[in-house]
């Protein structure tokens, strides 16, 4: 046992004299590929699967321009560990995370805490650990929408909408236009029964504002023409399907009009190519993901956001420089 410990010293010694004849910043670059150290605050997305998300690279691009010695992770969560996945925040010390499918609404009976947008919307897509270790749930997906609505210069206050579709999405949609203050919403789905009960669960959250429901594809002509603003929450016409459309196609758009669909991949889906071939807006749903990430990431920080350096990753990976 001498032996062998007196080669390993010799062996460090070489080792550390290797080292040394390599100049400090090529050395540090090769051993330290990352600065990810003991005093790394972590982040992360739960989901099942995630190794499609665009999430870690987004957010790990506004810790870098920021220089903060955070990182946001990935976790492979499957459906029936999430009690124990989520339980073990506070105890691993992360800062919060954000969920995705299909854990949005099971992480709810877990937390102790959720926001009023959390609560309505029946989801939660952003978990924070507070001080005291306990657990916040928000849903920032509303936000989000609102957020790159009024980037794009759009106003939704007074204006009367049309929202397609009655699933998860839909509802934080729906929540973000009626806190926004719009005249009137429309929910447009197949199954009549969904739009229904979603018009009906939020005017009981905003009883001021008129919330209704029609039948998806047969009212689409009379709803949109009294619509201001057309919004997409299916994923028709998203990649490989992106011949899905999620309108009749002999139904023409106003040029006053915005028609703004959550899909973002592709970019200009046959909707928006629809809706810009007649003058109308047309608006693509990237900038829904990037701000949504970005109220989280303020929510976890408590420092404003690098919208613009999060937006630029984005661009990066579905390139669009």
């Amino acid at each position: 046992m001498c032996k062998s410990w007196i080669g390993q010293a010799k062996m460090s010694e070489s080792l550390q004299n290797e080292s040394a004849s390599v100049p400090s910043s090529e050395a540090d670059s090769e051993i330290f590929p990352t600065d990810i150290n003991a005093a790394t605050t972590l982040v992360g997305l739960f989901g099942w699967p995630v190794s499609h998300s665009i999430s870690p690279q987004m957010h790990n691009a506004a810790f870098v321009a920021r220089q903060m010695n955070w990182r946001y992770l990935a976790f492979a969560v499957p459906p029936n560990r999430v009690p124990e996945a989520v339980g073990a925040l506070p105890a691993l010390g992360l800062r919060g995370v954000n969920v995705t499918v299909p854990h949005k609404q099971a992480v709810m009976p877990h937390l102790q805490h959720w926001t009023p947008a959390a609560e309505a919307i029946g989801a939660v897509n952003t978990i924070v650990v507070e001080e005291d270790g306990q657990l916040t749930g928000d849903n920032t997906d509303g936000a989000g929408f609102i957020a790159d609505l009024q980037a794009h210069n759009v106003d939704p206050a007074g204006k009367r909408a049309l929202v397609i579709g009655a699933g998860g999405s839909s509802r934080a949609v729906v929540y973000g236009l009626a806190e926004a203050g719009v005249k009137s919403i429309t929910i447009l789905n197949r199954t009549v029964t969904k739009a229904v009960d979603l018009a009906s669960t939020m005017q009981s959250y905003f009883p001021e504002i008129k919330i209704g429901s029609a039948a998806f594809p047969d009212d689409v002509t009379g709803s949109a023409q009294d619509a201001d603003l057309i919004v997409n929450c299916t994923s028709l016409g998203m990649e490989p399907r992106i011949e899905g459309l999620p309108w009749e196609e002999n139904v023409e758009f106003r040029e006053d009009q915005i028609v703004y669909d959550l899909v973002y991949n592709p970019a200009m889906t046959r909707l928006l190519q629809l809706a810009s071939t007649d003058g109308a807006t047309a608006i693509g749903g990237l900038g829904m993901l990037v701000y949504q990430g970005a109220i989280a990431w303020e929510k976890w920080t408590g420092e404003a956001a690098p919208v613009a350096v999060m937006q630029q990753a984005t661009n990066i990976i579905f390139e669009r420089r």
